[in-house]
């Protein structure tokens, strides 16, 4: 009987293939075009989001917050926030796929995850749009969306990972939804007045 096959660490890699598992939903040929980039095929997106799910499901598993750090490493920074009362710590790590973002994962006591998601890089210039004609799938995140179309109605997402905001077009006066997908602009409807 010859050795057994490991699977290989679980690290950054698979990672972002989970991220891109959840995206393909609504940009199957964003995802399609990062998954070969990253040389990976659609069976091994696959299971990198099976392992992902069985993580985040394990009776005894580890708590959210170390199961980040273990899978991605040390953060890049930490920086304690305080939101409302509270205090939590946000640790950002890079993603290769996305080198002027960060994985943003806030944790309350105890290393209780609030929030998971992509967000723009400390120093980074992100977009800046004006209408929502400059609103293309993967160039904003929710708080840059928020902060170009404000004030903006948040909305309920239709998955976990998934968040959504209404807004008006200033320059046609239309009512918009932008959705994302771990904090990433994935499309844009129109939205009802």
């Amino acid at each position: 009987m010859g050795p057994m096959n490991a699977p290989a660490p679980f690290g950054p890699l698979q990672f972002q293939l989970v991220l891109l598992r959840r995206m393909a939903d609504h940009r199957p040929d964003l995802v399609d075009e990062a998954r070969r980039a990253l040389g990976v095929s659609p069976a091994e997106m696959r299971e990198a989001n099976r392992r992902w799910q069985a993580m985040t499901r394990a009776p005894r598993g580890r708590g959210a917050s170390s199961r980040y750090r273990s899978v991605l490493g040390e953060p890049e920074s930490s920086v304690r926030r305080v939101v409302g009362d509270l205090e939590c710590e946000a640790l950002l790590w890079p993603l290769p796929l996305w080198p002027d973002l960060r994985f943003e994962v806030t944790a309350g006591p105890g290393g209780a995850v609030w929030n998971a998601w992509l967000v723009r890089a400390p120093g980074a210039t992100g977009p800046e749009p004006r209408t929502a004609a400059g609103l293309d799938p993967w160039s904003c995140t929710v708080d840059e969306v928020a902060r170009a179309f404000a004030p903006v109605r948040p909305l309920e997402g239709s998955a976990p990972t998934r968040w959504a905001l209404a807004f008006t077009d200033p320059g046609d006066g239309r009512p918009y939804v932008a959705e994302f997908t771990w904090g990433l602009l994935q499309r844009l409807l129109p939205g009802s007045a």
